[in-house]
């Protein structure tokens, strides 16, 4: 053990060995995945997991993430002020959840829901955006359902139809509620759903078409006002009556300050929902989401509990009963806080920041800027040459230098393509900016004097077929392990948080 020459207070010296054999204790109990048996000093489980936690990416450089990570400190006590608060108690907190309502309201006005100034906006609060699609996606299926069964009609085989760009909570509402995912598979160059291959997909059994205002992959806004030309016209043709919903996780509180002439929300009649996310430019940190209809006969009665046995009559639809409170108060701190003014100052900051980083990256001439100038604040890039090296080793190399930056591939049909992309926040300065920019050319002018590891952008295949190809010579516990060695090595190299 090596002895500090600093002089401290034995009080402090017998602390710090304390807390060093309590480390010492826990770390031969939990990697064995057991509770330890005896209990350990407070200070001792905080320095633990403290130090522990430091080996952690830090937030401000995670550009893979749209998550909120700073806030006022203001609001910061807020939300440790009531991190003891369970939402669902309605009638014990009924300031939270007036709060919350007035949140829904806001969001409604903010996205020209046709509600008069007196009346209550339909929409609830939600733990992310994958609770809100849920939600609104099991809305149309129910209405859907009773309207097919009242025809007398099959209504077992609902679909949605969406574009291969979806996040992967559509896939999740799809598979956990028995509803067929249609996708519209995107090509080179054009990475959002394309209306008109939407709507030629769309069938009597389409429960929505869902559109996206923000794709995760390269921030750009779909076209839903030509989505909802489209769809009307079949709609009188055919004699449906097929909606719209959109996932405005990312975008929802990007358009308004930023575009408020682009028409994607309940302007258009056939937009019945729409799902936002505050932890994103809702500048609120995770996990707090919203979804907002239409209309309240947009949102079936028979979805709608009503509880109370803790102390009066609740209306609830959530698939989480209880949810802190933290982050709904946080959101309407934001919102009274910011005002429309200071929305819209935070996006074009936020904006001028994307042009920044876009056009230091364009400089180095290197890369391809994929993303749109219309759209979320993000700029996704892909090489130019990727013969020798790829935007995979970018990323890992980028690591070095504390940036977080995911790299990925597109989905079908454009697999091929690889791009990098990096989401700009609110606390992501034009500094920043500019030094990610230095060091992305530092990376590449390093990657230059290396031996390639790659022959082509489709090396990746080769290696599985070379390595797949030897099959018959071994047992196939062998040749499982090794295909499982690779894809762990590839997938570790590739890994990006997708919201």
């Amino acid at each position: 053990m090596v002895i500090s020459s600093t002089v401290s207070h034995p009080d402090e010296q017998n602390e710090s060995i304390a807390c060093t054999f309590a480390s010492r204790y826990v770390r031969e109990q939990v990697p064995k995945f057991k509770m330890p048996e005896n209990s350990i000093p407070k200070d001792a489980a905080y320095r633990i997991i403290n130090d522990e936690l430091m080996l952690d990416g830090k937030p401000r450089l995670n550009l893979a993430s749209f998550v909120t990570t700073w806030m006022e400190p203001e609001c910061d006590k807020l939300i440790m002020d009531s991190l003891n608060k369970n939402y669902v108690d309605m009638d014990e907190y009924p300031v939270t959840t007036e709060l919350q309502n007035r949140c829904v309201n806001i969001i409604a006005h903010l996205f020209n829901a046709p509600i008069g100034s007196e009346e209550t906006a339909v929409g609830v609060g939600t733990v992310g955006s994958s609770e809100a699609i849920m939600l609104a996606g099991l809305a149309f299926k129910r209405k859907w359902q009773t309207k097919r069964k009242a025809e007398g009609k099959p209504y077992d085989k609902p679909n949605i139809v969406t574009g291969a760009n979806v996040q992967v909570c559509w896939e999740q509402f799809a598979r956990y509620f028995e509803v067929e995912l249609k996708e519209v598979k995107l090509t080179e160059d054009y990475y959002v759903m394309d209306p008109l291959k939407a709507v030629e997909m769309v069938d009597e059994n389409t429960i929505c078409v869902a559109a996206i205002l923000g794709s995760t992959l390269t921030g750009e806004f779909e076209d839903v006002k030509l989505l909802n030309e489209l769809l009307t016209k079949k709609n009188k043709e055919t004699g449906w009556d097929t909606p719209i919903h959109v996932d405005a996780a990312s975008g929802g509180f990007v358009a308004p300050f930023l575009y408020p002439d682009l028409l994607w929300d309940f302007r258009l009649p056939l937009v019945k929902s729409i799902n936002v996310s505050g932890h994103k430019y809702g500048l609120v940190y995770p996990g707090i989401g919203w979804v907002v209809w239409r209309h309240k006969a947009d949102l079936p009665d028979d979805l709608v509990f009503h509880i109370n046995y803790l102390g009066s009559d609740q209306p609830t639809f959530t698939l989480n009963f209880s949810k802190g409170s933290s982050q709904i108060i946080a959101q309407y701190y934001q919102f009274i806080r910011l005002g429309f003014e200071g929305y819209k100052n935070v996006m074009e900051n936020c904006l001028a920041n994307t042009r920044t980083l876009k056009e230091g990256i364009e400089k180095t001439g290197r890369f391809k800027i994929v993303s749109k100038d219309i759209g979320v604040p993000l700029v996704a890039f892909s090489l130019k040459d990727s013969s020798k090296h790829t935007v995979f080793e970018i990323a890992d190399h980028l690591r070095k230098y504390g940036w977080i930056v995911p790299a990925y591939t597109m989905p079908a049909d454009a697999k091929h393509i690889a791009v990098l992309r990096v989401v700009i926040r609110e606390d992501f300065s034009c500094s920043l900016a500019e030094r990610l920019v230095s060091d992305i050319e530092k990376v590449v002018n390093l990657l230059d004097t290396l031996p390639s590891s790659i022959n082509s952008k489709d090396a990746h295949v080769a290696v599985i077929a070379s390595e797949t190809s030897e099959e018959v010579k071994k047992d196939i516990t062998e040749t499982q392990a090794e295909i499982l060695r690779y894809w762990k090595k590839l997938v570790d190299g590739k890994r990006v948080g997708a919201c």
